[in-house]
């Protein structure tokens, strides 16, 4: 696990690309997982005309930390780590940390000629990457994402303590997929994706 930044530098920066080197020899996934956003960030972009509370909850829990980490998973793809280790696999969280719902548009507006890439930047979302439910436990968003990269990269997690497992459980129950599309996500892709 590795947190959405450190010390405001994001991965993207080849100061850590041996530890992709390292993951993708190893057949083993790195999980991003939000951590709160740089004082600078904080300062620029979540302080306001609120309380300190409210700045709290918004760069963290309440949008920052989905935000963040979503902005890196994407500065990940357009900066070729996934064309320079084709075979390595990065998990977030958080049925994708909204990047589900921008997908098409980054998808529009980043082309092959834009970018350089091997691919078309939607092809690495699907092929790289992985995604756990963490307590977002909505349907349409659920939904969403499995229309965009399929049952069989979706995980189930329950993001505890910070959601109830209970939630979770009851959340992966009433899915609206078939039993062994039920049973890919409670197990069969982690068990896949862990080598278990």
């Amino acid at each position: 696990m590795i947190n959405g930044h450190v010390g405001g530098r994001y991965l993207d920066d080849e100061f850590f690309w041996s530890v992709f080197d390292r993951a993708e020899s190893l057949d083993v996934p790195l999980y991003i997982h939000p951590t709160p956003p740089s004082e600078l960030v904080v300062d620029t972009l979540y302080t306001g005309n609120f309380s300190t509370d409210v700045t709290d909850v918004l760069s963290t829990a309440g949008w920052g930390w989905h935000i963040d980490t979503a902005t890196h998973v994407l500065r990940l793809v357009l900066s070729g780590v996934f064309d320079r280790y084709p075979d390595l696999e990065i998990v977030i969280g958080h049925l994708g940390e909204g990047l589900a719902s921008m997908l098409a548009r980054i998808e529009s507006v980043f082309d092959r000629d834009l970018t350089g890439l091997d691919e078309p930047v939607g092809r690495y979302f699907r092929r790289n990457l992985h995604y756990t439910i963490s307590g977002f436990n909505t349907v349409p968003t659920f939904e969403n994402l499995v229309s965009l990269v399929g049952a069989d990269r979706i995980t189930f997690s329950a993001d505890y303590p910070f959601a109830s497992m209970e939630d979770a459980r009851e959340f992966l129950g009433r899915l609206p997929i078939s039993p062994a599309d039920r049973r890919k996500i409670a197990h069969k892709n982690a068990e896949r994706l862990l080598g278990l």
